[in-house]
């Protein structure tokens, strides 16, 4: 690890010492150059200088996935500010909570977001608009310099923060150091994408959370490959013609978000990937069943993985030709990781315990909330919440989150297990399991399952359902109850907000 290191000038300017200026850095609405894309950097860069931002001030990014929000966060990198990424997602309310937490110098947001950031701003924060605006985004870069010389930067410096998803509450910034993009791109990029110029990618999970930024920036950046960019909402139909279009070599989503292209491929009769020789899924455990039915349908394998926003990106990942279907995979090089049991002791293979992981992308803490950084910190280990198990061969099994798994009979129950057996009805298309308390207030598996369209709830499908999941797993992991509904709660990265549902389970 050099002493020294600016991963924007690393992703950016590196590829006008190397030649690579002419080469296809961005597929939006039109393809854009290396060579352009450095000169708006650059500009951008220098726009925020010109309004007074400094090295460590934060520049608040709520942008939509698009050649904006790419200048912005390396701009504000290269200048040594900080980029704060936040969900597009968020209310009024989301909104005044992140920006009272990070008090950003600038704000550069998307047109269409501006009712949800009105009551967010602040006197102190300037307010840049990509779109029209009292300062807008094109004319505002368009008037500074290409030409800028990177901040000399410690690679141990901040470089950006990431909010949490917020599974389980009010989401926190894992603040991020300037060598993080370094190593993600060393391990996953170079080891399980084997990433080249060649490649095209194409990510439906968006840049705003660390999944998306890996995916959709730093990973096709670090070699001078290129990114396919869709501001809109991620549709199958959409996507699959974003696919036929732009051609991506990788193909990035979340497990929800591939059944729905399953399901649409099989209504649609779509067979052809285009040109997608690698398909990746992280946020939620991959269950078997999808990776199946996506292998038999387009012959490319569906590769799970592990990754978190403490973490930068991923860090546990299956391999093309030695994915094992429902595992999340083995160690990407530069990490370690333990299973411990209930008194903190490693846990031997094949035992359920909570995984515990380092490496060096791990955040520095996360910013203003000391008690919660050193709940989650072990020395240099982060405690992920998350309950696996590993087998003799290195490969990890998901079991839950560590506040999700339950004891019905005095036995634990992992809710993915139920879940991936509901999701093997054909009526099924989405599924949560929850504990909640029956009537002598015992904790039993409570399952909210959404059903495919056509197929109507009845007590009869409840019934079956119930003993479908009977025939394949122990007696005491059957749902007692089935709650059809028409979604389940969703982070913005496509993981199920199971503590949502306990709340609803719980006024049942």
């Amino acid at each position: 690890m050099p002493a020294r290191f600016n991963a924007a000038a690393w992703l950016v300017d590196r590829h006008a010492e190397e030649g690579r200026l002419e080469c296809t850095a961005i597929c939006a609405d039109a393809e854009l150059s290396y060579g352009h894309v450095l000169a708006n950097v650059n500009r951008t860069g220098n726009a925020l200088r010109e309004l007074g931002v400094r090295a460590g001030d934060r520049v608040l990014l709520a942008l939509l996935d698009g050649p904006e929000f790419i200048y912005a966060f390396l701009g504000a990198i290269k200048i040594g500010a900080v980029p704060v990424p936040t969900n597009t997602l968020y209310t009024p309310r989301d909104h005044a909570y992140v920006w009272g937490d990070c008090d950003p110098r600038v704000a550069i947001v998307s047109e269409s977001l501006l009712p949800a950031v009105s009551d967010a701003r602040t006197s102190k924060t300037r307010l840049v608009v990509a779109g029209q605006g009292d300062i807008s985004f094109a004319d505002w870069i368009g008037a500074a310099s290409a030409e800028l010389t990177p901040q000399d930067t410690a690679s141990e410096a901040v470089a950006f923060w990431l909010y949490t998803s917020g599974t389980t509450g009010l989401p926190v910034a894992a603040v991020h150091r300037q060598r993080d993009i370094l190593v993600c791109c060393e391990g996953f990029g170079r080891h399980v994408l084997e990433i080249t110029e060649t490649d095209r990618c194409y990510s439906v999970a968006k840049l705003f959370f660390a999944y998306g930024l890996g995916n959709s920036l730093y990973y096709p950046f670090s070699v001078g490959a290129s990114t396919c960019l869709f501001p809109g909402r991620p549709e199958p139909r959409r996507v699959f013609e974003i696919i036929a279009r732009d051609r991506p070599t990788l193909l990035f989503a979340v497990p929800t978000a591939f059944a729905s292209m399953l399901r649409t491929a099989e209504s649609d009769g779509i067979r052809d990937l285009a040109a997608v020789r690698r398909c990746l899924s992280a946020g939620e455990a991959l269950p078997p069943g999808i990776y199946e039915r996506w292998r038999a349908r387009f012959g490319v394998e569906l590769l799970d993985g592990l990754g978190s926003t403490e973490m930068c990106n991923t860090f546990i990942a299956n391999r093309a030709g030695e994915a094992r279907p429902g595992s999340s995979g083995r160690l990407v090089p530069g990490y370690d990781a333990r299973i411990l049991d209930d008194q903190g002791h490693d846990a031997p293979d094949g035992t359920v315990g909570d995984l515990v992981v380092r490496g060096a992308s791990a955040c520095a803490c996360y910013w203003n909330d000391l008690e919660r950084t050193e709940r989650a910190f072990l020395g240099d280990w982060l405690k992920t919440g998350d309950r696996y198990s590993r087998d003799r061969d290195g490969y990890f099994w998901y079991a839950g989150r560590a506040d999700d798994m339950m004891k019905a009979g005095g036995m634990w129950v992992s809710p993915i297990e139920v879940e991936a057996a509901l999701l093997d009805h054909d009526a099924v298309l989405e599924a949560g399991v929850v504990g909640a308390p029956n009537a002598d207030q015992l904790v039993k598996p409570v399952a909210f399952v959404v059903l495919v369209p056509g197929r109507v709830a009845t007590p009869a499908l409840e019934e079956e359902l119930r003993e479908f999941v009977r025939q394949r797993l122990a007696p005491y992991k059957h749902p007692r109850r089935i709650v059809f509904t028409n979604e389940l709660p969703k982070t913005a990265t496509g993981k199920i907000q199971r503590f949502r549902l306990r709340e609803r389970a719980g006024t049942l």
